[in-house]
């Protein structure tokens, strides 16, 4: 298997990974964290699925999709921490002002976990970021230590994962996910 991370500008490869199997299914899209609460709250169904088309079609891209040829198999979420939840989060504090992007939410198809793809797309993100001149990138995985972690909790990643990628831990938070504290890593671009 070859793993080729890129920038997910094609909805339908999106979708593929994120998209649920009844178009009205209110589910994530991964637009919790992008998008002011009120907005958020009143896109259902369909509207979600269309507002991630139209941030394909505009970019740039709203995340990353790691592709086993013409397969997509995985998705993080990357983009400046301005434009997400994270610039007023209460819990996830800011380190100092350096304009960083953050990488919240990495995600592998079923069928296809086990193979090292999370570790790709953490690497692909990083690249992204990177491409579109972040100085550094900053993920809020979870601080687990050897305790499993219920899978659908799982999309914020592991911190052993991130400290794997070059990541360092930058602070402590007050958030918690799945009964697990979650840090603030970060790897700087400069």
């Amino acid at each position: 298997m070859t793993v080729d991370v890129r920038p997910a500008s094609v909805f339908e490869d999106v979708r593929a990974v994120l998209g649920p199997k009844s178009p009205q299914a209110d589910v994530c899209w991964c637009l919790s964290h992008r998008l002011p609460t009120k907005l958020n709250n009143e896109l259902r169904g369909p509207a979600r699925g269309a507002y991630v088309a139209e941030l394909c079609r505009t970019g740039p891209a709203p995340g990353v999709l790691a592709h086993d040829g013409d397969e997509p198999v995985g998705w993080a979420a990357v983009a400046p921490r301005a434009d997400t939840s994270y610039a007023r989060s209460r819990k996830i504090p800011h380190v100092d002002d350096l304009p960083v992007w953050s990488l919240w939410c990495v995600r592998v198809r079923p069928g296809h976990r086990g193979r090292g793809i999370s570790h790709a797309l953490i690497a692909g993100a990083v690249d992204f970021a990177r491409s579109q001149g972040a100085p550094a990138v900053e993920a809020y995985p979870l601080d687990n230590g050897d305790a499993r972690v219920d899978l659908t909790m799982a999309y914020a990643g592991l911190r052993k994962n991130f400290e794997r990628a070059g990541f360092v831990h930058a602070a402590d938070t007050a958030s918690v996910l799945a009964g697990h504290p979650r840090v603030l890593m970060r790897l700087d671009l400069r």
